[in-house]
Parts: C-alpha cells; structure tokens; sequence
C-alpha cells in the first residue's frame, strides 16, 4: 500500500464519495476508485459497503481506520522534517580541547537557540583520536588544529590561532630563546595533541626537557600557578587568565607558532542541510570572536 492510497482512504472516509475526494485532490474518479481498489486487494478484504452513491466504512474498514491513521499522520509528518524551515537531526563531533573548550560553547549555545530541533553530541578529545574516529566512521566530523595529509579526510579552514609561551613567573619579561628557559618545568600537552605537535616541530632540533605531560588544560592551568612551571599553550585557552595578570605571554625569539582551525571530515561524507548549516554558521560566528 502507498500513502497515496491511504490518503485516498481517509478522505472517503471523511466524505463517503469518489466524486466529492477526486474533486477534493483534483484527480479523476478513476483513480480514486483505482486506488481504493488496489489497497483492498492488499488487505484481502473489502473496506466499504456500497450503499447507492456512497462509500460507508464496514466492520473491516473501521477496524483499518481505527489502526493505521495515527502512524499515517506520522508519516506524513516525517515528509516535512527535514526542509530548510524544520531541521531536525542529530549530529556527533569531536573537537579538539582547545576549540571543544574554549572556542565552540558560546557558537554552539547561540546555533542551537536558533536550531532547536537539532541534536548535537560534542566529545573533546586530541587530534590523533579525532583523525581516527572519522576514518573509522564513529563521527560524523571533527574540529583539530594541526596540520594532516590523508586522501580519505577533507579538511576546510575555520579560523586562525596562536600558541604562546606563558608562564606565572612575573620575572620574565625580556625576550628569550627558547633554551634560555630551559630551566623552568616544562609542562607539555599528551602525545598525540595537535599543540603539542606543532610546538615540538617548531623547535625540532632542541631537545626539550619535559617535566610533566598531561591531557588536562585545566590541569595544565593550574600548575601554572607555580611561577618555577612553564607551558606552551594556545592563546584562546589563558585568554582571561592573561587579561586578569595571573599569566603572563612570554616573547620568544625566532618562534612563530600561528596555526589554523580545520573542520575535518571524511571525503565520502554526504553534505546535508544539517551539516552545511552548521558549518556555515561556525566559519561566520568564528571571525566575530577572533
């Protein structure tokens, strides 16, 4: 059976004439006779009696009625879910911790105000694993920071940030190389972190004595509080702390440590509205905070 039957139907119940329902759906009487007739040999049974020019439900066809109509208004609902002025979905994505943390709340906070109906299910987690899950189709698309080179990832920039050098020790405040700090506790994201990366391979031919590794940025933050404990960090993560002077941005000679946001996901990933939508909406909001 089709909907267009059932469509067909109900309005003969609700008028009792083929000609009154073919003028109502602007099709011929044949066809709604046609219809009707191709959704009782479906069933095996006869849904109205014939009395002179009316069509009047019988025991079977209330029955049919009584059973089907709400899962059929359902339905017909669902046509209509998903068009520009109704999204409605779910999506999953997995930023890395600086954007997941720092980044997207108050852009996703503002997206679902105007997108109610959509349903999205956010895990910060680093770049190793978020390069992994995509590929191995756990999520539909991820936020990260570093740079990667896979034919089976789509990477679009979003925006641009920085990594500094910061430390609670108010004594720094010349310019330094990297290796004249040697002498603070070098803190240091987890492997696999795209900060950690980036940071590693600017200074690449300088062995860095790394004190502690953790995958905590609050963690990391507060053991900045020990003005001996040094970090590189992205600027985004200790915005405030520098603003209320409990961190201080250290300058660094011959370092620069500039980087995109990318908005990664997998080459054979369909683009819905839902997707384009959001990404869209992330790109605009991103340049408003930068």
């Amino acid at each position: 059976m089709t909907l267009k039957e059932l469509n067909i139907f109900y309005e003969l119940c609700k008028y009792n004439s083929p000609s009154v329902v073919a003028k109502r759906l602007n099709v011929s009487q044949s066809a709604v006779s046609l219809a009707l007739k191709s959704l009782e040999k479906d069933l095996g049974v006869n849904l109205f009696n014939r009395i002179g020019k009316k069509l009047v439900l019988n025991e079977y066809g209330r029955v049919f009625k009584e059973k089907t109509y709400k899962n059929y208004t359902e339905l017909i609902d669902a046509k209509h879910l998903f068009n520009e002025n109704n999204l409605i979905g779910e999506m999953n994505i997995i930023t890395s911790k600086t954007i997941g943390s720092f980044v997207l709340p108050k852009i996703i906070y503002i997206f679902k105000q105007n997108y109610p109906k959509i349903s999205i299910n956010k895990k910060n987690e680093n770049s190793k694993f978020i390069v992994n899950s995509i590929l191995e189709g756990k999520t539909d698309f991820g936020f990260i920071e570093n740079e990667i080179d896979n034919k089976n990832i789509i990477k679009e920039k979003i925006g641009e940030d920085r990594l500094i050098i910061v430390s609670s020790d108010k004594k720094l405040k010349k310019e330094y190389f990297i290796d004249e700090l040697f002498n603070k506790r070098w803190i240091l994201r987890e492997a696999g972190s795209g900060t950690r990366e980036m940071f590693l391979n600017a200074i690449y031919d300088i062995d860095l004595p790394v004190f502690y590794e953790t995958n905590s940025i609050s963690e990391i933050k507060m053991l900045l509080k020990n003005p001996d404990v040094i970090t590189c960090i992205s600027e985004y993560a200790v915005k405030e702390e520098i603003k209320r002077g409990e961190l201080f941005k250290i300058k660094i000679k011959n370092l620069n440590l500039k980087r995109n946001f990318y908005l990664v996901y997998h080459k054979n990933k369909i683009k819905t509205k839902i997707f384009e939508k959001f990404s869209e909406f992330i790109k605009k909001n991103l340049k408003t905070i930068q």
